[in-house]
């Protein structure tokens, strides 16, 4: 059946030859959604099962991710691209922290003397990515601190960019976001601390941010757990959550890049696209939040941001232009993925 299809951004028309029923009325098709920070296999403790990962990817796809950036697993899952009926994943290898300054049983922890040495090793296990965790609780001060000395982390960097791998990184506060950026990172993962001077200075490097919105709205949890022990600690998570909005809607008018990221996995759950995408219209409007979970992520991440009838094409199709109304999200008609057809109810 010969499918028409307004295609987005440009809505141009399309035709597909997909085995689908094709609903009356218009279809709009956007570049399958991408989760650009994700984590498949991660359970609160770790990794999960092997079903889990698979719950967790087809959760992912049937609310229209069809690319995964996973910013970190507790495992090696490139067992998934032998099943082409999930997500695509770029994956960025393991977490890379201290010991005791990240969540138990996620990360590989170690000394700063290795840092070089593990970025390495996980560039081999990624698909161009490494990521590092840039600052977390320090117990004996009781708030956020960098947990890299400033000469090892910009060692680390130049190593990864010598194998020809990006580096990302976890940063909630500002002075590992602002030594990094310094450093020559190539994305900031939360940025719940960037300044206006920081801002500006990923405006003009065009240095990206994936906020996690979704995961920040967690942040009054993270405080109240921590209130007891470290009050200093609590009250900046408290912070940077009541001004998180100011302080990403700064970074869209400076022109900084945002990327769309749910950070599911552990505490948040899968298929909370359409969520994160409502999130960063808050803060920008709707077609640049579109935008930021597929066709400019697809171009960002190096994957097909366009669609050509001809050929094999992850798309997500909806019975209404989801520009005008951000809730056609979550009821998507169905997902394209490799040319393959999946309905949704």
């Amino acid at each position: 059946m010969t499918l028409r299809a307004l295609v987005l951004p440009e809505a141009v028309e399309c035709e597909f030859d997909l085995d689908v029923d094709v609903p009356a009325g218009p279809v709009y098709a956007l570049p399958g959604l991408v989760d650009a920070h994700c984590h498949i296999s991660l359970e609160d403790l770790g990794a999960g099962t092997f079903a889990d990962a698979i719950r967790h990817a087809i959760q992912d796809r049937d609310a229209g991710t069809l690319l995964i950036r996973e910013a970190g697993a507790p495992d090696d899952t490139h067992w998934s691209d032998a099943h082409p009926e999930l997500p695509k994943i770029i994956r960025a290898g393991r977490w890379i922290a201290r010991p005791k300054r990240y969540l138990r049983y996620y990360a590989v922890e170690i000394e700063p003397d290795e840092l070089v040495a593990e970025v390495e090793r996980q560039a081999a296990n990624g698909d161009g990515w490494v990521k590092i965790v840039g600052d977390w609780i320090d117990r004996e001060v009781g708030d956020l601190t960098p947990l890299w000395p400033d000469d090892v982390a910009a060692a680390a960097i130049t190593a990864a960019h010598r194998l020809g791998v990006r580096m990302t990184a976890h940063c909630f506060g500002y002075e590992s976001a602002r030594q990094l950026v310094d450093a020559g990172i190539d994305c900031i993962e939360h940025g719940t601390g960037a300044d206006a001077d920081l801002l500006r200075e990923m405006a003009e490097r065009q240095i990206p941010i994936v906020p996690t919105l979704t995961n920040i709205e967690n942040f009054p949890m993270y405080a109240r757990q921590g209130a007891a022990r470290f009050p200093r600690y609590a009250a900046h998570m408290w912070e940077l959550y009541q001004r998180r909005f100011a302080t990403f809607r700064m970074a869209y008018e400076l022109g900084v890049p945002l990327f769309a990221g749910t950070d599911a996995g552990g505490v948040v759950s899968h298929g909370l696209i359409a969520g994160e995408i409502r999130l960063l219209a808050q803060i920008s409007n709707p077609e640049y939040a579109l935008g930021a979970a597929s066709w400019r992520a697809r171009a960002w991440l190096g994957a097909p941001a366009s669609l050509l009838a001809d050929e094999a094409a992850d798309f997500v199709a909806y019975g209404a232009d989801p520009r005008q109304d951000l809730s056609v999200l979550d009821t998507p008609l169905f997902t394209v993925l490799d040319g393959v057809v999946y309905p949704h109810a």
